[in-house]
């Protein structure tokens, strides 16, 4: 039978060493420049998140009049600083969890490390989040969902692509 003390101190080992494994799961606080570009909220660890699922997400073919894949993460980084901080540090906690290696494994199905996934990966885990079971994962795709298209569409050489033509009068207010 299970004492009162051994209890306590099984409780305490067993936040311990909870503690320990988030301190050692958990990514390093870093910001990154993406060219000459600062980046106020991506990390060097979230970069090939984006870069990987943006292509598979905008249906891009390589080359063209797109904005490069820099220019679209530099994009999901400005979309991401317009968040209130609330929705900001849910976003770091979407990419701290896609950036785990045995979460992206067994939650996203995504085996491979970013950096080398593939587009046809990249879609497969898309599909998968986008009619998810779990409300988190719907959730999490529609997240990401929204940045990548924020970033794409607030882009003027994404423009073209859809046939948009910004009115005169505006292009002669803006910078």
């Amino acid at each position: 039978m299970l004492t009162r003390r051994q209890l306590i101190k099984t409780g305490a080992v067993g936040a311990v060493a909870l503690v320990a494994a988030a301190y050692l799961a958990g990514p390093a606080e870093e910001r990154t420049v993406l060219g000459a570009q600062p980046l106020g909220f991506l990390t060097s660890h979230d970069m090939p998140i984006v870069r990987a699922i943006a292509p598979a997400m905008l249906g891009l073919a390589p080359g063209g009049a797109n904005p490069s894949l820099d220019e679209l993460v530099a994009g999901v980084d400005k979309a991401i600083l317009a968040l209130p901080i609330a929705v900001q540090q849910e976003v770091r906690e979407l990419f701290d969890l896609l950036q785990n290696r045995w979460l992206r494994r067994w939650l996203a199905g995504v085996h491979s490390p970013w950096a080398d996934v593939r587009p046809d990966e990249a879609a497969a885990f898309l599909a998968r989040w986008q009619d998810g079971a779990f409300v988190l994962l719907r959730t999490g795709y529609q997240a990401l969902h929204k940045l990548i298209n924020a970033a794409w569409y607030g882009n003027p050489k994404s423009w073209a692509g859809i046939g948009y033509q910004q009115p005169a009068r505006v292009m002669e207010v803006l910078p």
